[in-house]
């Protein structure tokens, strides 16, 4: 079946189909044809001898005619025949009964001659009819009551037949190479384009944008090939603007990112002597300074996300790599931000797994991960290290609502919200974008799903060891 699910097999099974079709056709219509002018020669000759003699040889009868009279009339014609009056005939010539009544009938309650083929189980044969016609008193011509039946045998016509049929379909199985040939030629003109088209869109699928095809002719596939080369311009005019547009956007992010480090460090410095003296401001002064404060230490979590993602959108994020025992660094990585072990933190990190990886992206990855699962979960929150001969892994648990299946296969995408009521979060609807793209970057994944009593989130790093992992 799988030889002829494509275009070219059903091409040229169809372009065949119709050759041999066609032949055959023709084959049959010269074999009706021949064979009928071939049994009408004969009948027509045998007809009009008969006629003939019988004009010559049937006027000396007598009306009744004599049995001796019948066979000397039926003798002169010289032909297979036998003369029939009332219950007379002659005795030479064919038996009667190979004629059939219907015949009998017709030539005897009519004038014209009469004829019937037939095919015996011997031989196919002609029989004709004819009434021997004499002048009557009023001068008219009349049936004489004598009637002639003749018969032919058609077994030479027939041979005839049969070996013009034997041609026939001898030259139609002979147009089979040559269906075969011209459909081969049709298929491979009809295919060459499509085989064309269908690389040009492989092509452009593969992000060629500039790919073109000659258009050649003005059948259906020059104006098809005109509408994929219109429609591969209106694309790439299109593609053109949007990178266009998103490299402008991405320029614009991270040009304003940057711009605003500067102001944003001064402002840290700002609010760290605010809140160092907010014990000693009013208390109105003192809450305005810590959310001062708390805002412009989430702007700058902000800034640095969106500093970091320019990077990568830029291509520019470079890993420096180096061989760590991932349990002291991802243990630093929570000591750092103030997550113990605990009732609210549960950590398995067993010693002794190493790998090569960047210590500072890795420190990203561990704080959205955990820091998420803080935020939107509920402690505690696990924390197992592992290792196998695929790689490493990293799972973050928590005991939480879990993660809504409508927001799960966006999770990673960026300014996702796990609640979409809220207008604000406490993150910067990166973290999880940033940390996947470090993974990324070290060759791994982070995947998420929900446990049945909270989420869970995977990162998976490949061995990148110097001595393997111990």
């Amino acid at each position: 079946m799988r030889l002829l699910s494509g275009l070219r097999p059903r091409l040229i099974l169809a372009f065949a189909a119709m050759t041999i079709i066609g032949a055959a056709a023709a084959a049959g219509a010269s074999y009706v044809s021949a064979r009928n002018a071939i049994l009408e020669a004969v009948q027509n000759a045998a007809m009009n001898q008969l006629k003939d003699r019988v004009s010559a040889y049937g006027r000396p009868l007598s009306t009744p005619p004599t049995q001796e009279q019948l066979n000397d009339f039926a003798g002169s014609l010289r032909l297979n025949a036998v003369a029939v009056y009332g219950k007379l005939r002659s005795v030479n010539g064919p038996d009667l009964t190979v004629f059939s009544p219907e015949l009998r009938q017709t030539v005897a309650s009519d004038t014209r001659i009469q004829f019937q083929r037939v095919d015996r189980e011997t031989s196919p044969e002609l029989l004709v009819g004819l009434p021997v016609l004499s002048r009557r008193l009023d001068g008219a011509m009349g049936a004489s009551g004598v009637e002639v039946y003749s018969l032919t045998s058609l077994v030479q016509q027939q041979q005839a037949i049969d070996e013009l049929a034997k041609s026939a379909w001898q030259m139609a199985a002979l147009a089979l190479p040559l269906a075969a040939a011209l459909a081969l030629l049709a298929a491979r003109q009809v295919l060459r384009p499509v085989r064309a088209l269908n690389t040009a869109a492989a092509q452009l699928g593969e992000g060629r944008l500039d790919v073109r095809l000659p258009a050649k002719g003005s059948d259906e596939l020059a104006e098809l090939v005109t509408t994929f080369n219109n429609t591969a311009a209106e694309l790439e005019r299109t593609v053109g603007e949007l990178r266009a547009m998103e490299a402008d956007a991405r320029r614009f992010v991270a040009d304003v990112s940057h711009e605003l480090r500067t102001p944003l460090a001064a402002m840290n410095a700002v609010t760290d002597v605010l809140d160092e003296d907010a014990e000693a401001l009013p208390p109105d002064t003192a809450v305005a300074a810590r959310l001062v404060s708390g805002e412009t230490r989430r702007l700058t979590r902000l800034v640095q996300d969106l500093v970091e993602i320019s990077r990568f959108d830029a291509g520019r994020a470079e890993l420096v790599l180096d061989e760590w025992d991932l349990a002291t660094a991802i243990r630093d990585s929570l000591d750092a931000r103030g997550w113990r072990d605990g009732e609210e933190l549960v950590v398995d990190l067993p010693e002794g797994v190493l790998a090569r990886v960047d210590r500072r992206r890795l420190d990203l990855i561990v704080a959205n991960l955990v820091g998420n699962a803080f935020r939107h979960g509920e402690a505690p929150v696990e924390v197992r290290l592992r290792a196998d001969g695929d790689g490493v892994t990293l799972e973050v648990d928590d005991h939480g609502p879990g993660i809504d299946p409508e927001v799960l296969p966006h999770v990673f995408d960026r300014f996702t919200k796990a609640d979409t009521a809220r207008a604000r979060s406490e993150g910067s609807g990166l973290g999880l974008a940033i940390a996947l793209e470090n993974a990324r970057l070290h060759g791994g994944d982070i995947t998420a799903a929900n446990t049945g009593h909270g989420a869970r989130f995977v990162l998976r790093l490949p061995h990148r060891t110097e001595g393997g992992t111990r």
